[in-house]
């Protein structure tokens, strides 16, 4: 019997079309969260005089009066984020132990939502980029995003629905994690080499990550709608 998950099971059925239905709604949330999240960050900083994309970090956004917005916005991209998660487990092939780059996945969005509900400000509502509450925030969303996206690369290989795009997940996550790792050195601390660029190295990190999601989200819709469409 094959462990392939069929999107078109039961057609015909209120159960089929409900279950389709609810495989695209998750692939919408992958493709919405990553454009709001970007554009929500893009905006708010051009708004913000005090902010600079190539000095500070999105986090840095949290401050100030305005700073309620980027807090939402990391809640709202986890929960899409989270969401998206659950599609990709709905609609790619299981294997032994793929439920495991889906957890990190959702870890990845738990970790957005960290980040809106402790953000990386001092008492006074200022910016801190040292805030200790904040800092596992961070360490969830691009650890369990790129971890994630490894442990994907053999579940979607597996799939030949999937195949195409396999190689470019595993590429996304081990780029991710190489960027993580060498930002920690060269990048995050204050007096690295690279640190006055922190905001330049953050948003490359998210136009690694950010359009992977987005391709990986469409193909989950395109499977979805390929289902419901009359054969």
């Amino acid at each position: 019997m094959s462990n392939q998950p069929n999107l078109g099971a039961g057609v015909g059925t209120a159960h089929g079309l409900e279950r389709r239905s609810v495989i695209a709604a998750l692939a919408t949330a992958g493709i919405a969260g990553p454009l709001i999240f970007a554009v929500v960050a893009l905006v708010h900083s051009l708004l913000r005089p005090d902010h600079s994309l190539l000095r500070h970090p999105v986090s840095a956004l949290a401050a100030g009066p305005s700073g309620w917005v980027q807090n939402v916005n990391f809640l709202l991209f986890g929960l899409l984020m989270i969401a998206y998660a659950m599609g990709l487990h709905l609609g790619v092939r299981p294997t032994r132990w793929g439920l495991v780059g889906v957890m990190f996945l959702v870890l990845s969005g738990v970790g957005l939502m960290w980040g809106g509900v402790f953000p990386a400000t001092d008492d006074t509502g200022a910016f801190d980029g040292g805030r200790l509450l904040h800092i596992p925030g961070f360490v969830m969303t691009f650890l369990g995003g790129g971890i994630g996206l490894v442990l994907m690369f053999r579940r979607m290989a597996s799939d030949p629905r999937w195949r195409a795009l396999a190689t470019y997940a595993l590429a996304t996550g081990v780029a991710m994690l190489v960027l993580i790792v060498a930002g920690g050195g060269l990048v995050r601390p204050p007096g690295a080499p690279l640190h006055a660029w922190f905001g330049l190295f953050q948003w490359v990190l998210l136009t690694v990550w950010l359009p992977c999601t987005v391709v990986l989200a469409l193909r989950l819709l395109a499977l979805a709608r390929a289902a419901d469409a009359p054969h």
